[in-house]
């Protein structure tokens, strides 16, 4: 089982598989290099990033991200201003605290190498990690992948199913028999995956980071409509989120209420979570960086302006959400180097869809045919950032997939909950296109918008 907690991740940005991902991976090095009593005398470390993480790892701070997690940080705990200052002094003195134990020679510039020619046969995001000692000798060689999310395992483990060691009341494997579990239990979607969390940690636990989730998504929504200026890379995007806002108050003020001033407001919440990811700061993965804003925005819509909606609401929005995406993860992939941006955004309005959902009553039937339409109209999205930035086109993506969450949770609100496709055939449709997708437009930035638009 995927826990909820796996997929809705407290980190920092720009991107949950370039950055979150090798930050992790960079620290399970270094704890397995202590495990191994080499810490000490480690005087080098060399990392090689591979795939998708070449291509676009400098537009996602891949490198930041690694030189961060070898000096002891961690996504869920960084400060990203610290972050800031730390790899400028390393950038700076040629060394790096490695553990935050000690201090071993470390120049970015020749240290870390975006290998663009190598095949990475078990992922496209693959990251190699080497220590040598005083006499240059190698003391550790390891190899990890982040596939996804926040989400690292070794490059030897990939083909391995993860071992279950606590069993849950519900376990599913797919949308049939989740819905099965519900006909035969009475229970919603949202009780069946609280009943598993509860199985893996005390309800009171559960119930805290779940508040600790939501009150981070909604704390980055404000910050997000707090600041302006111009984002980083280079490719001089200026923050919108805090002049729409003004504006869409300033017409509010004046009562000039346009028809469609509620999609607005669903993708202004959106737009602000992600130029808050694509400046470094702390956002939740949903179930990526790069998607970060589809469900931030459709709760928040949700609690500003649905009637009755609740604290208990949205709760359930997210466990209901957290299924959809476990779905997505276990049976096709959350990876816009694996699948195109279909596995990030597209998984994100179907999670954000099925969370709405569930939030405003529907049954497990409609709920899978919200997350079906979700998905369904976003089979064959492309990942290709302009500049290797989550920028151009993800900002504004995000707004997107906020909107078409919202529709598809109306048109399976107002159905009966009989739909031809399902949401396991939509899944199955997903990681097929994906797979004949050329790598191209696969977070390369080889493709599409990335080499069409020369202005960079």
């Amino acid at each position: 089982m995927i826990s909820i907690f796996e997929l809705f991740k407290i980190g920092i940005g720009p991107s949950s598989s370039h950055t979150m991902g090798p930050m992790k991976a960079a620290g399970a090095f270094v704890q397995s290099l202590a495990e191994a009593g080499d810490l000490n005398a480690a005087a080098r470390v060399r990392v090689d990033l591979y795939g998708s993480l070449a291509w676009t790892g400098r537009g996602h701070a891949t490198d930041k991200a690694v030189i961060l997690g070898l000096a002891g940080e961690r996504p869920e705990t960084i400060d990203p201003d610290r972050g800031d200052e730390l790899v400028a002094t390393v950038a700076k003195t040629h060394g790096l605290p490695l553990g935050g134990v000690r201090s071993v020679a470390f120049d970015a510039t020749r240290d870390i190498v975006f290998d663009r020619m190598s095949e990475t046969p078990h992922h496209p995001n693959t990251l190699r990690f080497r220590a040598f000692d005083a006499e240059d000798k190698p003391l550790a060689d390891e190899r990890w992948c982040s596939i996804g999310g926040g989400f690292v395992v070794r490059e030897e483990d990939m083909e391995t199913p993860p071992i279950q060691t606590v069993k849950v009341p519900y376990p599913f494997a797919d949308a049939a028999e989740l819905l099965d579990i519900g006909a035969a239990t009475g229970l919603a979607i949202a009780e069946i995956v609280e009943a598993n969390e509860c199985a893996l940690r005390p309800r009171q636990e559960v119930e805290r980071n779940l508040a600790a989730i939501i009150e981070a998504m909604m704390n980055c929504i404000d910050r997000g409509l707090r600041f302006d200026g111009e984002l980083p890379g280079g490719l001089r995007v200026r923050r919108r989120a805090k002049m729409l806002l003004a504006r869409f108050e300033a017409d509010r003020l004046n009562n000039q209420r346009p028809p469609h001033e509620i999609m607005d407001r669903i993708s202004l919440f959106a737009i602000a979570v992600n130029e808050e990811n694509a400046a470094g700061g702390r956002v939740v993965t949903a179930p990526t960086n790069g998607a970060a804003g589809v469900v931030p925005a459709v709760l928040r819509y949700y609690r500003d302006y649905c009637p009755g909606a609740s604290e208990a609401g949205m709760r359930a929005f997210l466990l209901t959400a957290a299924a959809v995406g476990a779905l997505f993860k276990m049976n096709a992939s959350i990876s816009g180097a694996e699948v195109g941006c279909q596995g990030e955004v597209g998984v994100a309005c179907s999670m954000a869809a099925a969370g709405l959902a569930a939030a405003l009553g529907g049954s497990n039937e409609k709920i899978e045919n919200a997350a079906e339409i979700g998905m369904e109209h976003h089979l064959g999205m492309t990942c290709d950032p302009i500049g290797g930035l989550v920028q151009i086109p993800c900002i504004e993506r995000n707004a997107f997939g906020a909107v078409k969450a919202v529709n598809a949770a109306s048109l399976a609100l107002n159905g009966d909950g009989v739909h031809r496709v399902s949401l396991d055939q939509v899944i199955a449709t997903m990681y097929q296109t994906g797979a004949d997708m050329q790598t191209k437009y696969k977070e390369t930035s080889q493709g599409g918008l990335a080499v069409n638009f020369t202005e960079c």
